[in-house]
C-alpha cells in the first residue's frame, strides 16, 4: 500500500486514535474525566452532585475498584477522585497521579457530600452527564459516545460549548475520528504487509511497552481471581498457556486496582491488553524481530477495531471476543500465517465465543480474555489442520467481511434487549 494511499494514513490515524493510554477501567475513568472537567468549570469544590448516567455506564463501573482511591468502587468513588485529584488535561489518565493526602480526602468527600444517581436513556448506550453544585451555581459536563467525547459544558445556564450528538442509529460510523468505513480485512492485510514500520513503532512501541508491563505484575501480585496464575499452575508454562495467562493477568491487575497505565484499543483497556500481550510473549518464544512484531500488532489491533466498529463502543457482547479474534490473527502472522490463515483464523475464532455476554468489568473479564485468546489459537490451529467453521454454521456466513457485519448487527442492536436485562439483574436502585 502506497504512503501517499487515503487507507494508509486512515489506519495510521486509526491506531494514533484509539492506541492511548488510560489509568484504570475506561468508564469510571470517563466518569472522573467529566467530572474533574465539571469541578474545573465550577471553580469551588461541589456540596452536591448528580450523575445521570446510562445503564452500560453503571454496569461498567459497579464492580471495578478505581484506581488510586484506597481500592473503593463505584460511580461515587469515581466522580470523588475527578473532582478532588483529577487533572482534565490528562482525559484517561485524569487520576494517574494522586497524592496520597489526596485519597483522604476522597474519602472524606464521599463522607460528607452528597452524590445522587439517576439512570438515563437518552438513546446513547455510552452516556455521563455530570452536574457539580456550589451554593446557587452549578456546572455541567456531558460525555457521549465515547470515553474522551465531551459534548456539552454548561455553567449557570450559559452553554460554555456544546457539539451536535451523533445520531444513535448511526453511532459507530459518526464516533469516527478517522474513517472507520475504510477498514476490510484485505486492506488491512496490505497495509501491515506494506507499512514503514518506523510509522507504526511510536504508537506500539507503547502498548508493548504499558501493557506488558501491568500483566507482569498481575502475575507478581495478587489480583482479583489471579486466572493468570491459576492457568500456569495448572496447565503449565507451554507458550499457549502462558499468552493466556499473561493477558488474564493484565486484566485481573486493571480491574483491581493496580495502579499502572495502559493502552487501550476501542475505547477498552482488557481489549487493549488481549490484542497485544499474547503477541509479546509469542514474539520472545519465536524470538521475531521488532518489525514483524509491529505488523503483527498493527494486523491485531486493526482486526479488533474493524470488528468493534459495527458493534459500537460498549454492547452485552464482550469485547473480549473481537480483541481475542484479533490477537489469534495477529499470532497466525508471527508463526508465517498468510491473508487466508488470517481470515480463517478470525471466522473461527469468532464462531467459537460470540456468545459471551459482557456483565459489566470486574474480575471476571480475566477468564473471558484467556477464553478469547484460547479461542483465536484454536481457530488458527483449525486451519492449520484443514479445519474450518463454513458458511451457515450458525453466524458464520458467506466470507470474512459478512461474517464481521453479522457480529456487529448481533452484538449492537440482537443483543440490545440482552444488556438491559443484564443490567436489570445487576443493579436495583438500592445498588445504583
Amino acid at each position: 500500500m502506497n504512503k501517499q494511499d487515503i487507507r494508509y494514513q486512515t489506519y495510521l490515524n486509526i491506531l494514533e486514535e484509539e492506541l492511548v493510554p488510560a489509568m484504570g477501567c475506561t468508564e469510571p475513568i470517563a466518569l472522573a474525566y467529566a467530572a474533574a472537567k465539571a469541578r474545573k468549570v465550577l471553580g469551588a469544590l461541589p456540596d452536591r452532585v448528580l450523575l445521570q448516567v446510562s445503564g452500560s455506564i453503571i454496569k461498567n463501573v459497579k464492580s471495578v475498584i478505581v484506581p488510586n482511591t484506597g481500592h473503593l468502587k463505584g460511580m461515587p468513588a469515581a466522580a470523588a477522585a475527578g473532582i478532588i485529584a483529577g487533572d482534565s488535561d490528562r482525559e484517561l489518565e485524569v487520576i494517574s497521579q494522586v497524592p496520597e493526602d489526596k485519597i483522604t480526602e476522597i474519602k472524606h468527600f464521599l463522607e460528607n457530600v452528597q452524590t445522587e444517581i439517576e439512570h438515563i436513556d437518552h438513546g446513547h448506550v455510552f452516556d455521563i452527564i455530570v452536574t457539580e453544585y456550589s451554593a446557587d451555581s452549578y456546572a455541567r459536563v456531558r460525555i457521549t459516545d465515547y470515553h474522551t467525547n465531551i459534548v456539552l459544558i454548561e455553567k449557570d445556564k450559559k452553554i460554555l460549548f456544546e457539539k451536535p450528538l451523533a445520531d444513535p442509529s448511526e453511532e459507530s460510523a459518526a464516533n469516527s475520528r478517522a474513517d472507520r468505513s475504510l477498514l476490510n480485512m484485505e486492506d488491512i492485510w496490505d497495509f501491515i504487509c506494506t507499512a514503514d514500520t518506523g510509522d507504526l513503532a511510536p504508537v506500539l512501541d507503547r502498548q508493548i511497552q504499558y501493557n506488558y508491563a501491568i500483566a507482569e505484575e498481575g502475575i507478581r501480585g495478587d489480583y482479583g481471581a489471579n486466572i493468570g496464575s491459576v492457568l500456569l499452575k495448572t496447565y503449565g508454562n507451554d507458550i499457549s498457556v502462558r499468552a493466556k495467562a499473561m493477558a488474564a493477568a493484565g486484566s485481573d491487575a486493571r480491574m483491581n486496582g493496580c495502579e499502572l497505565p495502559v493502552i487501550i484499543n476501542s475505547g477498552s483497556g482488557n481489549q487493549g491488553i488481549t490484542c497485544s500481550v499474547p503477541l509479546v510473549e509469542y514474539a520472545r518464544e519465536l524470538h521475531a524481530d521488532k518489525d514483524t512484531l509491529y505488523r503483527a500488532l498493527a494486523l491485531s489491533n486493526l482486526v479488533a477495531i474493524h470488528e468493534k466498529t459495527g458493534i459500537g463502543t460498549l454492547s452485552a457482547y464482550c469485547g473480549a471476543v473481537s480483541a481475542g479474534a484479533g490477537a489469534g490473527a495477529g499470532i497466525a502472522y508471527l508463526c508465517g500465517g498468510n491473508y487466508t490463515d488470517i481470515i480463517h483464523t478470525v471466522v473461527n475464532a469468532l464462531a467459537i465465543v460470540s456468545g459471551i455476554v459482557c456483565d459489566g468489568a470486574k474480575a471476571s473479564c480475566a477468564a473471558k480474555i484467556a477464553f478469547s485468546v484460547d479461542a483465536g489459537l484454536l481457530g488458527y490451529n483449525m486451519y492449520k489442520n484443514g479445519q474450518e467453521f463454513k458458511s451457515g454454521d450458525g453466524i458464520v456466513m458467506k466470507d470474512i467481511e459478512s461474517t464481521i457485519r453479522g457480529i456487529g448487527l448481533l452484538g449492537k442492536d440482537g443483543m440490545r434487549r440482552t444488556n438491559e436485562e443484564i443490567i436489570r439483574l445487576m443493579t436495583g436502585e438500592e445498588s445504583l
